[in-house]
């Protein structure tokens, strides 16, 4: 179903952003996990809106409830249901939107489809569902910590015309370097333009966009499949997945077609008892499954798509119209955005890791 995502370790969403509560259901977790809700807790404070002076200002606590799965503080192999309940809903806010459909996103379409939508705040479309999402991931980077001591890390090096230095895009910053600021780019200077650039377009009633950076350290090789399930390609689904994804590059990139092949190529090389590559221009990933260096990509952000510009629309009888949004909204989903992609990534690496233990290793023959 198109709510749920994952083979082995699946992961189903619910709820709108102006419903009663979001959150989502584990299915496939292992048990005897060690968990607690404040493990959760931790990555969604870093997703919440109303953090910093750059993001939305809609008040959520987003405390996370976990409703069934957990006993005595860990996993028992069943269903873990995590529950967050939305408190500062304000639907007055889109009542134009009933009749309107706010240019660039998801209301057009929607309607399109199911001939019927939720206009409160985007209803399923909004980047609230994102809530679940975070829940779950937790529970995936946890695995992956106790699994393989697998770290993954997330951060911006764009927003909008400001680009980050080459220091800042290699590497793996600590995340009390990315959380140093609210615009969770590790480089302070940098940081401090992207933030005056958001508050300016805020200001000017307008919003842009940006890339995040991910890099994966500790995943063994062979995770991920050769053909239709290659781990890029799976990536790459969960990453464009996402509210206001436009773009997705892995290792080399669009960057790489610019290479010769002998320029290009990783060479093995032996490193005591493992193969390591000379070069990590693959990113990680050769033959669409994990050769055991770091994982690396970009993922791109439009701006936000509601904007408080009088804007030029159709209403729902296809009458031209204008539209002056209302309601509470980022001028930048990006800096919120990091915790995301850290969850997707460790969703999609954990379902590997099952899917390669279950064909591999289960049977010795």
């Amino acid at each position: 179903m198109p709510n749920t995502f994952g083979h082995l370790f699946r992961v189903t969403t619910w709820g709108e952003s102006h419903g009663p509560a979001v959150g989502a259901v584990v299915d496939g977790c292992p048990p005897q996990l060690p968990l607690a809700p404040e493990e959760i807790q931790a990555d969604l404070d870093r997703r919440r809106p109303g953090q910093s002076d750059i993001t939305t200002p809609r008040k959520e606590a987003d405390r996370v409830e976990i409703l069934s799965g957990l006993f005595e503080g860990r996993t028992t192999g069943a269903p873990i249901s995590l529950l967050v309940r939305n408190a500062d809903q304000r639907p007055g806010a889109y009542d134009e939107m009933r009749e309107k459909f706010r240019p660039s996103h998801a209301d057009y379409t929607y309607q399109a489809k199911y001939g019927i939508r939720d206009h409160r705040g985007g209803g399923r479309s909004s980047a609230r569902e994102t809530v679940g999402r975070v829940a779950a991931g937790a529970i995936a980077k946890k695995i992956l910590a106790l699994a393989g001591g697998v770290e993954i890390r997330a951060w911006v090096t764009r927003i909008h015309d400001l680009v980050a230095p080459t220091e800042a895009l290699v590497g793996f910053p600590t995340l009390a370097e990315v959380e140093a600021s609210p615009v969770r780019c590790p480089h302070a200077a940098t940081a401090a333009a992207m933030i005056a650039r958001i508050k300016q377009v805020r200001a000017d009633g307008d919003s842009v966009g940006g890339v995040i950076a991910c890099r994966v350290c500790g995943v063994p090789p062979g995770l991920g499949e050769p053909v239709f399930d290659r781990l890029e390609a799976d990536l790459a689904k969960a990453m464009l997945s996402l509210p206001a994804t436009k773009g997705f590059e892995i290792g080399s990139g669009f960057a790489g077609s610019l290479l010769k092949g002998s320029e290009h190529n990783d060479a093995f090389v032996p490193q005591g008892d493992r193969i390591r590559t000379a070069t990590n221009r693959s990113g990680g990933v050769q033959g669409g499954i994990s050769n055991g260096e770091d994982i690396f990509f970009n993922v791109a952000f439009k701006p936000t798509a509601t904007i408080m510009q009088t804007q030029k629309t159709v209403d729902v009888h296809g009458a031209a119209t204008e539209l002056a949004a209302r309601g509470r909204h980022d001028p930048c989903v990006v800096p919120r955005a990091v915790v995301i992609v850290e969850a997707m990534t460790a969703l999609v690496l954990v379902d590997h890791w099952l899917r390669h233990a279950a064909q591999n290793q289960t049977f010795k023959f």
